[in-house]
C-alpha cells in the first residue's frame, strides 16, 4: 500500500509538472533571408494605409496578410548589421557583431566569424527552461570546418572559400532537434543535416519542404518531440535570398502572378533605378515572397489544426532587407538604406496581445530577450546579453515599465588584415550609423580610420532617402546631436570605434 501511495503521489506531482510545463506558450520564430519590411500586401490595404511614409511593394502575401491582423506589427524594426550571420550572429546570443563572435558573413576564409561556442544562446535559455528545442533550415553562423559526416576530414562542399557548414551536435545551443544546413542557395536543390548527421536531398522548393518538417514537428508525427513539454521551433528560410533569375528558383505559380506585370509597377518605390540590370529579378523576388507567404501559411494552419495557436507565440520577421535597384546600387544589404535595414516583425500570441501597428526601433540583439520575456523568462535572460527586454510593450504600448529606444545603431563591417594563406585575421569596422524616427546618419572611414564621407537622411521629409542632406545647415546641426548619441550607445556595447578610439578621430574630422 505504502509503495502504491508513494507511487499516486509521484504520479500527481508528474501531472502537475507538465500541466505547468504545457501553460508556458510553445514558441515559433519564422525568418526568411533577405525579405524586406515593405514585401508585405498588408501595408496598402485600407486598415493599414499610412503606417509607412512610403510606398510598400505591389505583392500577393494573403496569409501574412490575415497574420497581421491578428498581431502586433513593427514597422521600423532594424537590422542593425544587415547581413545574414551577424543577424543571426545578435539574434541567437543577445549581443552585437562585436560580442556574438559573428562580425562577418561567415565563410572558410574568416576563423575570426563564428557563433560563440560559450555563449548562452536563446535556444540554450529555452533547452533549461525546459523546452523541447528544434531549428529547421538556414543557420549560417558556423565557421566550415572539415567536419562532414559524410565525408570525414573534408569540407561539406568543394568550393572555395566554402560557405555552407554542418553543425555538430556540440555546438547546437540547446537545439535537441536538427535539421539544418549552414547556407546553400540552390532553392530548388536544397539539404540538410538532421539531428544524427544523416544528409537529406528532397528536390523540393525550400521553404515548402521546410513548412512540411516544422509541421511534422508540430504535429509530433515521428515523436520528434517530448509531448509533456513546450515547444520552441526556429524556421530559417532561404528565399526571398538571391539568386532571384529564373524559374530555378522560385515556383512556377507564383512567378505568373507578376510574369507580365510591367516592371514600373513592380518597382513603385521613388528611389528605384528601373534601368537597372537587376530590374528583372523583382518579379522572381517577388514570387519568393508569394511562396515564403504560402510555406508560413502552411505552418499556421497546421498550428491551429493541433489546437496550438492560442497558447503559441508566433513570429515572422527577417535577418535583413533587400534594395531591389533602390539607391542605384546592385548590394542588396549591409547598407543603411531603409530597404535593407527596416525588416518585418509580426508577433501573434493568441487573444494575449491586442493587435495594433507600433513604430518601436527593435534592434537585432533585443529579440533574443523580448522573446524570452514573452515567454515568461525574464528572469532567466543571460547577464551579458546587450539587447533590451522589450516585451511589455506588445502587451501595453503605454507601459512604463521600460523605456522607449530612441535609435538604432547601423553597423558595417569589412574584411581586415590577413594572414599568409588568405585568411581573414581581424575585421575593419568600416562605417557606424543610427537610425532615429526621422534622421538615418551613417559615417564612413577609410583604412587608415580617418572620415571618408557621411550619409545623412531625414526620413520624415524624404522618405525615400534621395537627398543626401550631410552638408546642409541642417545636416551638420542634426549630425552633431546624433554623432553623440551614436557614441553613447557604442560605449554602451564597447564597439570598436570607441575602444579603438576611431569614434573621437572621426569626431574631430567632423567638426
Amino acid at each position: 500500500m505504502k509503495k502504491q501511495h508513494i507511487s499516486l503521489i509521484l504520479g500527481a506531482m508528474a501531472l502537475g509538472v507538465e500541466a505547468m510545463a504545457q501553460e508556458r506558450p510553445n514558441v515559433i520564430y519564422v525568418f526568411p533571408d533577405q525579405y524586406r519590411n515593405y514585401a508585405m500586401e498588408f501595408w496598402a490595404q485600407p486598415d493599414f494605409a499610412g503606417q509607412l511614409n512610403s510606398a510598400s511593394d505591389p505583392v500577393h502575401t494573403p496569409n501574412i496578410n490575415r497574420f497581421a491582423r491578428e498581431s502586433v506589427v513593427l514597422s521600423s524594426a532594424q537590422s542593425n548589421c544587415p547581413l545574414s550571420s551577424p543577424h543571426r550572429g545578435s539574434l541567437l546570443t543577445g549581443m552585437y557583431p562585436n560580442r556574438s563572435g559573428v562580425p562577418l558573413n561567415c565563410n572558410s576564409s574568416r576563423p575570426i566569424s563564428s557563433l560563440r561556442k560559450d555563449a548562452t544562446c536563446w535556444s540554450d535559455v529555452m533547452s533549461q527552461a525546459g523546452y523541447d528545442c528544434a531549428y529547421i533550415g538556414k543557420l549560417h553562423t558556423d565557421f566550415p570546418t572539415k567536419n562532414s559526416p559524410q565525408h570525414p576530414g573534408d569540407y561539406v562542399e568543394t568550393q572555395r572559400p566554402v560557405w555552407d557548414a554542418y553543425t555538430e551536435p556540440q555546438n547546437r545551443h540547446g537545439f535537441n532537434y536538427w535539421y539544418s544546413y549552414g547556407t546553400f542557395d540552390e532553392h530548388k536543390n536544397p539539404h540538410y543535416w538532421d539531428t544524427e548527421g544523416n544528409r537529406h536531398e528532397p528536390h523540393e522548393w525550400s521553404p515548402t519542404y521546410e513548412a512540411k518538417k516544422a509541421i511534422e514537428y508540430i504535429q509530433n508525427k515521428n515523436g520528434q518531440r517530448d509531448g509533456s513539454k513546450p515547444f520552441f521551433l526556429m524556421v530559417g528560410m532561404n528565399p526571398p535570398h538571391s539568386p532571384y533569375r529564373t524559374l530555378n528558383d522560385c515556383m512556377e505559380e507564383d512567378y505568373n502572378l507578376y510574369r507580365d506585370v510591367p516592371i514600373d509597377k513592380l518597382l513603385v518605390r521613388k528611389n528605384a533605378n528601373r534601368d537597372m540590370a537587376k530590374a528583372e529579378s523583382a518579379r522572381y523576388y517577388f514570387a519568393s515572397v508569394t511562396g515564403v507567404d504560402r510555406a508560413f501559411g502552411m505552418i499556421l494552419d497546421a498550428l491551429k489544426e493541433a489546437g496550438l495557436d492560442e497558447n503559441t507565440v508566433v513570429v515572422f520577421s527577417s535577418d535583413h532587407g533587400e534594395t531591389m535597384c533602390s539607391q542605384n546600387t546592385d548590394d542588396p544589404k549591409n547598407s543603411p538604406y531603409t530597404e535593407s535595414m527596416n525588416v518585418p516583425f509580426i508577433i501573434r500570441y493568441g487573444s494575449r496581445l491586442k493587435p495594433h501597428v507600433d513604430n518601436l526601433l527593435l534592434s537585432s540583439p533585443d529579440i533574443m530577450p523580448t522573446m524570452l520575456g514573452m515567454a515568461g523568462l525574464h528572469d532567466k535572460i543571460p547577464a551579458e546579453i546587450q539587447g533590451v527586454d522589450y516585451s511589455p510593450l506588445f502587451y501595453q504600448p503605454d507601459s512604463e515599465s521600460v523605456k522607449r529606444p530612441d535609435a538604432a545603431l547601423y553597423i558595417q563591417n569589412m574584411d581586415g588584415n590577413k594572414d599568409a594563406q588568405g585568411n581573414v585575421v581581424d575585421y575593419f569596422p568600416s562605417a557606424r550609423g543610427i537610425k532615429t524616427h526621422q534622421y538615418t546618419m551613417a559615417v564612413y572611414i577609410d583604412r587608415n580610420n580617418n572620415r571618408d564621407h557621411v550619409l545623412l537622411f531625414d526620413d520624415k521629409a524624404d522618405p525615400y532617402q534621395l537627398n543626401n542632406i550631410a552638408d546642409t545647415k541642417e545636416g551638420k546641426a542634426a549630425i552633431k546631436k546624433l554623432y553623440k548619441r551614436m557614441g553613447e550607445l557604442l560605449t554602451e556595447i564597447d564597439d570598436p570605434w570607441i575602444s579603438r578610439g576611431i569614434y573621437k578621430r572621426v569626431a574631430k574630422q567632423l567638426k
